[in-house]
């Protein structure tokens, strides 16, 4: 049996991988990933149409459009009727960065925004509380497992 083998410095690891399949490209290239900023696509048009006030909002927000030539990694071919030349916008997506420490401040807004509409909801659910029937509010879950057949 063993004088079937190849020796082991024989064999390569080439012969032995299985073949890559082709995958389609996808439509947006990954962001870049740089330390202390956030990246992110904004909506400039929605169906053909410019949508500058979602624009103007993100500018406000904190968010800046990356210039094209900081990132020649994204390989993407230029719109020569974008609004936004110098840039990277792809099928009405511009590409944006922001600090990170001011998106985590934003992010903290929204969590302490969606708390404070839960705890209204549950003070408003918890008023209509009758002793004689009373209103269970749980903010807990379970996970079982059923028995099969």
């Amino acid at each position: 049996m063993a004088e079937n083998r190849i020796a082991r410095e024989l064999g390569n690891r080439e012969s032995a991988q299985r073949k890559m399949a082709w995958t389609p490209p996808s439509v947006l290239p990954p962001l870049p990933e740089e330390e202390g900023w956030t990246f992110r696509y904004i909506r400039t048009s929605i169906m053909g149409t410019a949508d500058p006030s979602n624009v103007s909002a993100k500018l406000r927000e904190g968010w800046e459009p990356v210039k094209a030539e900081d990132y020649p990694e994204l390989k993407v071919q230029a719109d020569p009727n974008s609004r936004f030349k110098g840039n990277i916008e792809i099928g009405g997506l511009l590409v944006c960065k922001a600090p990170k420490e001011l998106m985590d401040q934003r992010d903290a807004y929204y969590a302490q925004q969606a708390r404070s509409q839960i705890e209204s909801v549950d003070n408003s659910f918890m008023r209509l509380n009758d002793e004689r029937m009373p209103l269970f509010n749980e903010r807990k879950t379970t996970v079982s497992f059923g028995k099969g057949k």
